[in-house]
C-alpha cells in the first residue's frame, strides 16, 4: 500500500508542477497554443503505440466511443487546457491550481440538477466549504488580482465539469491508456489547427523553452498519468483521489519557492477549506458495501496490466467526486 501512495504522490507532484512549467515556458517565448500542442503531441507519441497494440489484440473502440473521445479531446479538453494555461499568464500558478479545484463542487451541483445523483448532507457541506474557501482565496478582486485570469480558470473548471459529465458516457470497456492516447491526439490536432489559424503557433522561442516543454509533456503528463494508474490499482480510486489533492499543495509550494508568488495567510485558510470540501466530497461518494460486493473485479491481463472499471485518463486533476467517470487523469 505504501508503494501505491508513493506513486499517487509522484503523480500529484507531476501535475502540481504544470502551471510552474507553463510560467517558465512563457518567459522563454512559448505561446499557449505552441506549448499545449507540443505537450499533447509528445504525450500522444508515447501513448499511441500502446493504444495501437491494444487495438490489434482486442479491436478498435466502438464508433460511438471514438466520436466521444474526439469531442472530449478535440473540443472539451482543448478548451479546458487553453483556459487553464492562459490563466497563469494573469494570476499566480498557485492561485490557478487552487481555483480549478472548485470543479468537484460544480460536478456535484450538475449531477443533482440533471437528476443523476441526489446530493447528501455531506455533499452539500463539501460544496459550501469549497465555495467559502474560494471566497477567502479571492477576497476583494482589485489591482492585485487580475479578473481575466480568475474568470479564465473558473471557466476552465466549468468546462472540465462538462468534460467529466460527458466523459462518463464512454464505454467502460475502453482501456484507460487507450482513452488517454486518443484524447491526447485529438487535443494536439485541435491546438495545431487553432494555432495555425490564429498565427499563435510559433517555434521561434528560446532553446531553453524545450526544457519546460519536456517537463510538461513527460514529467507532468506521461509520468504523472502512468503513476496515477499504477497507484490507483494498488490503493483504489477513493484513496487515489484523496492522495491527488497533494497537487495544489505542490503548486502552492513550488510557486512560492521558484516564482516567489505564494498565497497570503487568509488565502491559505481558504485553500484548506477548498481541499477539505473536495476530500469530504470524495469520501461521501464511496460505494456502499452492497454495491462494492456486486461490482465486477478489475480486469487483469499479462499484456495490459490492471484496468480499473472506471479509471481516469487524462486530466489536470483527479479528485473528482463523481462515480464511474471515464475522464482522463488531470488533470
Amino acid at each position: 500500500m505504501l508503494k501505491g501512495y508513493l506513486l499517487i504522490g509522484l503523480s500529484a507532484a507531476g501535475f502540481g508542477f504544470m502551471p510552474v512549467f507553463a510560467t517558465f515556458a512563457y518567459r522563454d517565448g512559448l505561446t499557449v497554443s505552441t506549448l499545449l500542442f507540443l505537450r499533447f503531441a509528445l504525450a500522444a507519441v508515447v501513448f499511441l503505440p500502446y493504444a495501437i497494440h491494444h487495438a490489434r489484440r482486442t479491436g478498435l473502440p466502438k464508433r460511438a466511443d471514438l466520436l466521444r473521445l474526439g469531442v472530449l479531446g478535440g473540443v472539451l479538453y482543448m478548451a479546458q487546457s487553453a483556459l487553464y494555461f492562459s490563466s497563469v499568464k494573469h494570476i499566480s500558478p498557485a492561485l490557478a491550481a487552487l481555483l480549478l479545484y472548485v470543479y468537484p463542487a460544480l460536478v456535484a451541483i450538475v449531477s443533482a440538477a440533471v437528476g443523476r445523483d441526489r446530493p447528501s448532507l455531506a455533499i452539500v457541506g463539501s460544496m459550501l466549504a469549497s465555495f467559502a474557501g474560494v471566497a477567502l482565496v479571492l477576497g476583494r478582486i482589485g489591482s492585485d488580482l487580475n479578473v481575466v485570469g480568475v474568470l479564465q480558470v473558473l471557466g476552465a473548471a466549468g468546462v472540465y465539469t462538462t468534460y467529466i459529465m460527458y466523459g462518463d458516457r464512454v464505454s467502460g470497456s475502453v482501456h484507460p491508456v487507450v482513452i488517454t492516447a486518443f484524447v491526447s491526439a485529438a487535443t494536439a490536432v485541435s491546438f495545431l489547427l487553432y494555432g495555425m489559424a490564429t498565427g499563435d503557433l510559433r517555434f521561434d522561442f528560446a532553446f531553453r523553452g524545450w526544457l519546460w516543454v519536456l517537463g510538461l509533456a513527460l514529467a507532468s503528463t506521461v509520468v504523472a498519468i502512468l503513476c496515477f494508474f499504477l497507484g490507483m490499482t494498488l490503493i483504489g480510486p477513493t484513496r487515489a483521489s484523496i492522495g491527488s489533492m497533494l497537487e495544489p499543495v505542490v503548486s502552492i509550494v513550488a510557486s512560492a519557492v521558484l516564482l516567489s508568488s505564494g498565497l497570503t495567510g487568509l488565502q491559505l485558510l481558504g485553500a484548506s477549506l477548498v481541499l477539505a470540501g473536495a476530500t469530504i466530497g470524495v469520501l461521501s461518494r464511496r460505494p456502499s458495501p452492497t454495491k462494492a460486493r456486486s461490482a465486477p473485479p478489475p480486469r487483469f491481463s499479462r499484456d495490459h496490466g490492471t484496468a480499473p472499471q472506471h479509471p481516469r485518463a487524462l486530466s489536470e486533476h483527479d479528485a473528482t467526486p463523481t462515480p464511474s467517470v471515464q475522464s482522463p487523469p488531470r488533470r
